[in-house]
């Protein structure tokens, strides 16, 4: 059904934002057939499910003029799981029903509460909510269903799964029997199904997952790095993609205050959304990312629902999804209205085949690569700067002016130079990764690392040693660069790495001239190879045999041997005795 047989109200309304034909589930839920009529409609975020329920209950709010009539109880009622999905629903209405005079109220958690009832007892035509706020203003008698027409879930898997299934019931059973209700959840589990079977009659099934199955305009793309080394991968997508808006997924809210402290620190601009933030400061956050004073959003799965950010284009899993459905709600977050988006996984050595098997459930086809090293990040830099400097823009005479000045004073290959100094000095370094660590098959050394020498720090696993803090405490006290330190291998009390070569006599030396009596961490060379030290430290610290004391009778307990209590009667009952050895 064509956006030209809807109401002239609606029509217009889509007109001026751009529409121009329906998505498919925009389209499914104007048949013929669904008008009318209790819907469960599968649809995946970022589909247009919004706007298509908006559209749906159309025939259920305006009259035949296109206008709405003038009411003080609630036409509609839209549920949501979180405060950014709902106050974005009402976003939606407001521009799709603004021209019918639809006046559209929000109730969500971390608002004030009791403008919320004056403009409830004011008159509203349709009550967008979370699910608490919705059952505290039922119960406090400010909000009254009794004139309800229509009833819409909103990711209603989300909010089942987050613990709401006691506040919808009371809602809906709150509700006219004869009322509408449209569920639009992006997966069918069990509890989704005995929701509808209880609440709906007859209900018209209709599913776009397949078409959208995926997100047909996401990159999906996984990269495998060392577990100490998903921050530096983090910085180093960042700075490779370059993207207008991030988001950067994490699973707790303390990893969120953690990351998002550490990219402030590198110099990118960036804010944090969880639960521990009040909605004031989840706000402010997204306006930063709305008018671009921020390019990175560090989130939670629960703090992200919601969030619709044009210009997001890079979705990063830094934490793996616990599911499929999870992945695709984060991922849903950018190729969005048409757009092209990219999700990188990033994905620890050791839980590949797990990711593997999530990515195989969801049918989603996902390219593995290498993370983007400090040279590719470079050479991206440098194409990007050439296609700014050469793209066509307006000068003014002030700027021809000083241009002249600059040419008096240096010659044009300084000028372009310091030009280029500039604008790198303004981008967050990359990351250097510790390729050393992954998985690979078995290879010859490293260029430079033939005649390699091996040397012994004092500190190992037992010591949290880690190659983040030993790779730079290696590179100061020997004075070589991290290109220069090769494998690294951390035992349980020491840790033995690789110096090149030629320039093993050099760091030997230079570790000598800068240790000091108060240095915790001593450095030393090891003769031979990183396998054989380890053979002849097993063998000079292997413990002494014992030789075994002589057989007695009633040994006391603490002697050698195996024993057990005796219960035969009239035995002490805190006797042990000794097994009677073979041909003894």
């Amino acid at each position: 059904m064509p956006f030209s047989n809807l109401p002239p109200v609606l029509g217009d309304a889509l007109s001026a934002r751009g529409y121009a034909a329906p998505t498919p589930v925009q389209a499914a839920v104007l048949e013929p057939e669904a008008i009318d009529c209790d819907l469960i409609v599968s649809a995946q975020t970022g589909s247009g499910k919004t706007v298509a329920f908006g559209l749906a209950m159309a025939s259920n709010l305006l009259g035949p003029d296109g206008s709405i009539e003038p009411r003080s109880l609630p036409l509609a009622l839209i549920i949501a799981p979180t405060r950014e999905l709902a106050l974005q629903v009402s976003r939606e209405f407001i521009w799709l029903y603004g021209a019918s005079g639809a006046r559209i109220t929000t109730c969500v958690g971390g608002m004030d509460a009791s403008k919320e009832r004056r403009a409830l007892a004011a008159g509203a035509h349709i009550v967008v909510g979370t699910p608490g706020r919705l059952r505290d203003h039922l119960e406090r008698g400010a909000l009254d269903l009794s004139a309800l027409r229509a009833v819409v879930l909103d990711e209603a898997d989300e909010m089942l799964d987050m613990g709401f299934r006691e506040d919808l019931e009371e809602i809906l059973d709150a509700t006219p029997a004869e009322r509408r209700t449209l569920l639009f959840s992006a997966t069918m589990p069990g509890s989704i199904v005995a929701l509808a079977r209880r609440y709906q009659r007859d209900a018209l099934r209709i599913s776009t997952v397949s078409e959208d199955r995926g997100h047909g305009d996401i990159s999906y793309q996984a990269v495998t790095v060392a577990p100490a080394d998903i921050e530096n991968a983090v910085v180093n997508l960042l700075r490779f993609h370059e993207a207008e808006t991030a988001m950067l997924f994490c699973a707790t809210r303390d990893n969120v205050r953690h990351l998002h402290a550490s990219l402030v620190e590198r110099g990118f601009g960036a804010v944090a959304l969880s639960g521990e933030h009040s909605q004031n400061e989840r706000n402010h956050a997204l306006q930063a990312l709305r008018d671009r004073r921020a390019r990175v959003c560090v989130a939670t799965d629960v703090a992200a629902r919601g969030i619709d950010l044009p210009t997001l284009s890079l979705v990063v899993h830094v934490e793996i999804p616990r599911d499929a459905e999870t992945l695709q709600h984060r991922s849903g977050r950018t190729g969005r209205a048409g757009k092209k988006g990219t999700a990188v996984l990033i994905v620890p050595y050791h839980r590949r085949k797990r990711v593997e098997s999530m990515l195989r459930g969801a049918r989603i086809p996902a390219q593995w690569i290498a993370p983007p090293s400090a040279e590719d990040i470079r050479s991206a830099d440098s194409e990007r700067l050439l296609s700014t400097l050469l793209s066509p823009v307006d000068l003014s005479e002030q700027d021809y002016e000083l241009g002249r000045q600059l040419l008096e004073q240096r010659s044009p290959e300084e000028i372009a130079a310091a030009l280029v100094h500039a604008h790198r000095a303004r981008l967050p370094a990359p990351e250097d990764l510790l390729a050393s660590d992954a998985p690979q098959e078995p290879r010859g050394p490293r260029a430079g690392f033939e005649g390699s020498a091996w040397f012994r720090v004092s500190v190992g696993r037992n010591q949290n040693a880690e190659p983040r803090w030993l790779l730079p405490l290696l590179c100061r006290r020997g004075h070589v660069s991290r290109n220069e330190i090769g494998a690294i291998r951390i035992a349980a009390n020491e840790t033995l790495f690789e110096v090149a070569g030629a320039q093993a006599s050099r760091f030997l030396d230079a570790v000598r001239r800068t240790t000091s009596e108060e240095d915790d961490v001593d450095i030393q060379p090891v003769e031979g190879k990183p396998r054989d030290e380890a053979r002849r430290h097993r063998r000079d610290n292997a413990r002494p045999v014992q030789t075994p004391k002589p057989y007695r009778a009633h040994t006391a307990r603490s002697d050698h041997g195996d024993y057990k209590k005796d219960h035969k009667p009239g035995a002490s009952k805190g006797a042990w005795h000794k097994k009677p050895g073979k041909g003894r």
